[in-house]
């Protein structure tokens, strides 16, 4: 018996650490832009918001389930959200590099790898209850 988790998206724990990288994301693009330019602006959103868009897909997947009954369906949802997120990282870096002209691929790297380390050590800059 698989029991659903019922919590709102919004209200789940690592619901927090989206919005960190959301605004790590706006906050590296707005620097690279006006840093090194409007390119490198908009090139270092798009990385974050890769990044984001592929941690939003795993953190809904791997939340689906709770309680030890449900011990296999969260590990098929971890699974399937990890591969998931792989998957549509690659498409939309594909889909960046074919369709976004001009691009500064440095850019997009720097700001995926922003959001990427943000969610890595968001652990760390929460505090220990992480519903408040």
């Amino acid at each position: 018996m698989n029991i659903r988790n019922r919590t709102p998206f919004h209200r789940l724990p690592a619901f927090r650490v989206l919005q960190m990288q959301a605004l790590v994301t706006v906050l590296s693009a707005v620097s690279c832009g006006v840093v090194f330019g409007i390119v490198a602006g908009y090139s270092a959103l798009f990385g974050g918001l890769i990044a984001l868009t592929a941690n939003a897909f795993f953190t809904y997947k791997a939340f689906r389930y709770f309680g030890a009954r449900s011990a296999r369906a969260i590990t098929q949802s971890l699974w399937s959200g990890q591969m998931g997120k792989q998957i549509l990282a690659a498409a939309l870096f594909a889909l960046v590099f074919v369709g976004v002209r001009p691009l500064q691929p440095v850019a997009l790297f720097v700001g995926y790898m922003l959001a990427l380390g943000t969610s890595a050590s968001a652990l760390l800059l929460m505090k220990n209850n992480p519903k408040h």
